[in-house]
């Protein structure tokens, strides 16, 4: 019996997106439009973890993320790691995590809200960083993680 085996090839410059919660890896593909990227793209899910017990990984050859990239991960896996590859090897880590304030990146739930009538950036409180919580600047309603719309 040959001896078989799945490898996924090591990037040489990028970025590795671990950690990422198994169910929330094509949100993830999505907010970063990723599908639109002309790189390579690995991307595995359902994975072994012994922190979450099922996570899924991302693997970008040539892409390096902005600072309200990394915010948008922070709000639909705020426990991802991002892992900075040169030359085959790991050069930084960070932890994505949501910051205090969050603007023109989600949509506030609340239909009557004036950003949903007019051409105002949207801004957020983030309240409850764990659950990803946010209070709208504008109506003060509370935008849950299930009510999350991404714009």
């Amino acid at each position: 019996m040959k001896d078989k085996t799945l490898s996924v090839s090591a990037i040489q410059r990028g970025t590795v997106i671990d950690h990422i919660p198994a169910d929330s890896l094509f949100d993830v593909l999505s907010i970063l439009k990723l599908d639109e990227l002309d790189s390579q793209i690995t991307f595995g899910t359902n994975l072994k973890s012994q922190k979450y017990g099922k996570k899924a990984i991302i693997k970008l050859e040539g892409k390096f993320f902005k600072a309200d990239e990394i915010n948008r991960i922070a709000l639909v896996a705020p426990d991802a790691k991002l892992n900075i590859i040169e030359d085959y090897h790991v050069v930084e880590k960070k932890d994505v995590g949501l910051p205090d304030e969050v603007e023109g990146i989600a949509k506030c739930m609340n239909p009557k809200c004036v950003t949903n009538h007019e051409s105002i950036v949207t801004r957020f409180t983030v309240i409850d960083k764990k659950h990803v919580d946010l209070k709208c600047h504008y109506c003060e309603k509370v935008t849950d993680k299930p009510n999350l719309e991404i714009i």
